[in-house]
């Protein structure tokens, strides 16, 4: 008994489901067609929206509450207008706009993703929604008894009921939509979804900046009838300002909130001025829909090429890293090689001594020393000693790079300033490759005697850094630099490549080079951008 029972409440449950759809709908049917009017029948976006927001398996329910609200109509206008009126009538709205809604939905893409809308698609669903309303209207008037000598232009009459569904879609089912997607945004969470809508700024600015400019549009309208019509003509610059804002979201939002706007400022049921603002509106609305999907489709490429440049850049940082802490634990290993050669070479020179004469025994010096200056500086150009030891403000001032310059000749002077110690080590490393570069390319033309670097940081936005080297000529230094020792320990320590390596770590840490003549001299500035991921 008790399962038969657990077997009985889903069906329960999804009956109660359709229930409240059919009363939900049948209740929003009544307020929808208070505030529609001829060239203003929102009823039909309502409609329409309901049809594109809800699964195809409530779709009976949505049938039987609009029969519902249709045989009140029917057995209430039944003495007036007749038994083929009444019956015609209990077709709802509703079941001529399934077809065309099915096929778009199901069959032309209108939702190629679940968050995304074929704006395309949907314009032209609406049009043919709207031309079907039309003509469902135009035949329940042919069936209806008109008063004698009562004339129908059905043209005018067809016209306008065009206009005014479709302009009545435009105002209701885009900014469905649009609740549709922050839903989706939002998980199907209503909590996340209710602070979606009040923190998206979409939102903000069309209820805070919009809805006063259009609220001073009318109250210009109303208070000064001559101005009437431009203020109505106008109520399309929010709808173009939010698309290019927002793309088509905000175009939808501006729609709804002008449509408001211009009825607001109907002086009579079927004024002329109100018609063709409507047209124009409805023109505006439809243009800005297809511009601002066309809008968001090139934001989301720019957002995903954006991405791909910050993986790109986030691959060729660690790849960098990845390379220099090799090259680091490569220097390190030289190093202990290096004291492991003093060790043994002083243990067993020691040792055989006594077999030695003197003189041998300080030629076999010179040479161990020789070997060890050379590993050194092998070690060195790999990741200078300094830079590992005390950081790259003492590498810079004191270590191998400096000394080399300053026993060829050249004035070196380094002047660092900033929050250096913020940086990642990757891009410590990088100002002093970079640096090192810059003096190796400036020195291969051998006319420069003066070399000043001066290092940069800040701290506005993302962590960056300047390095600027200038190269200067002294005529008095120039001729004392001794260049044949000079360039080759200086090719050693560098990549020989200048300048393209010195641009290729620069667009590897998002900056640029530039360079600019000095009188006896040459600046060369280099930017770079601290990679927003810590050194794994």
């Amino acid at each position: 008994m008790r399962g038969g029972v657990m077997q009985s409440r889903p069906w329960a449950g999804a009956l109660f489901r359709n229930i409240a759809i059919a009363a939900s709908y049948g209740a929003a049917l009544v307020l929808f067609r208070q505030l529609s009017i001829p060239h203003w029948i929102i009823l039909t976006g309502f409609h329409l929206s309901v049809l594109l927001l809800t699964r195809y398996k409530y779709w009976p329910a949505l049938i039987v509450g609009g029969m519902a609200r249709m045989a009140y109509i029917s057995i209430t206008c039944y003495p007036q207008f007749g038994l083929v009126w009444s019956l015609v009538n209990l077709i709802p709205s509703i079941c001529y706009f399934i077809p065309v809604v099915w096929l778009f939905r199901q069959r032309w893409d209108l939702f190629p993703k679940s968050s995304a809308v074929n704006m395309p698609a949907l314009l032209l669903c609406s049009l043919i929604v709207a031309g079907i309303a039309t003509l469902v209207t135009i035949g329940q008037v042919l069936l209806t008894p008109l008063p004698p000598g009562y004339v129908l232009h059905y043209g005018e009459v067809g016209a306008r009921l065009v206009l005014g569904n479709f302009l009545g879609i435009l105002t209701i089912t885009p900014i469905s939509l649009v609740f549709r997607q922050l839903f989706i945004d939002a998980q199907g969470r209503w909590r996340e979804w209710a602070h979606e809508v009040v923190e998206s700024r979409l939102m903000v600015e069309g209820v805070l900046l919009t809805v006063p400019m259009l609220a001073f549009l009318v109250w210009l309208g109303l208070h000064d009838p001559r101005v009437r019509e431009i203020a109505q003509m106008a109520m399309f610059l929010p709808v173009i300002w939010l698309a290019l804002r927002h793309g088509w979201r905000g175009a939808a939002m501006g729609g709804t909130w002008a449509s408001f706007a211009i009825m607001a400022l109907m002086p009579a049921r079927n004024d002329y001025a109100t018609l063709q603002a409507e047209t124009l509106i409805a023109m505006a609305i439809s243009t800005m829909l297809l511009v601002g999907a066309r809008i968001a489709v090139l934001d989301r490429r720019a957002e995903q090429g954006h991405a791909d440049m910050r993986r790109a850049h986030a691959l060729a940082q660690r790849n960098v890293h990845l390379g220099e802490a090799q090259m680091r634990v490569t220097a390190q290993a030289l190093d202990q090689i290096r004291e492991s050669i003093d060790n043994v070479f002083f243990r067993m020179l020691g040792r055989l001594r006594h077999l030695q004469p003197v003189i041998e025994d300080a030629g076999y010096h010179r040479q161990a020393l020789s070997t060890q200056d050379q590993l050194f500086r092998v070690a060195d150009s790999l990741y200078p000693l300094a830079l590992r030891e005390r950081g790259l403000i003492s590498a810079l001032r004191e270590g191998a790079l400096a000394r080399t310059l300053a026993e060829a000749g050249i004035y070196f002077w380094c002047d660092v300033r900033g929050p250096l110690s913020l940086f990642t080590q990757s891009t410590h490393v990088a100002i002093y490759r970079v640096i090192g570069e810059a003096i190796a390319e400036a020195c291969a033309q051998r006319d420069i005697s003066d070399i000043l670097v001066k290092v940069r940081c800040g701290t506005r936005g993302r962590l960056w850094v300047v390095v600027q080297v200038d190269a200067r000529a002294n005529p008095v230094h120039l001729p004392h630099i001794q260049w044949d020792e000079l360039l080759p320990r200086l090719r050693r320590s560098t990549s020989g490549l200048g300048r393209k390596a010195i641009v290729d770590r620069a667009a590897t840490f998002e900056g640029q080079v530039r360079e600019r003549p000095l009188r006896k001299g040459r600046r060369l500035v280099v930017q770079l951008l601290n990679p927003p991921h810590p050194d794994d």
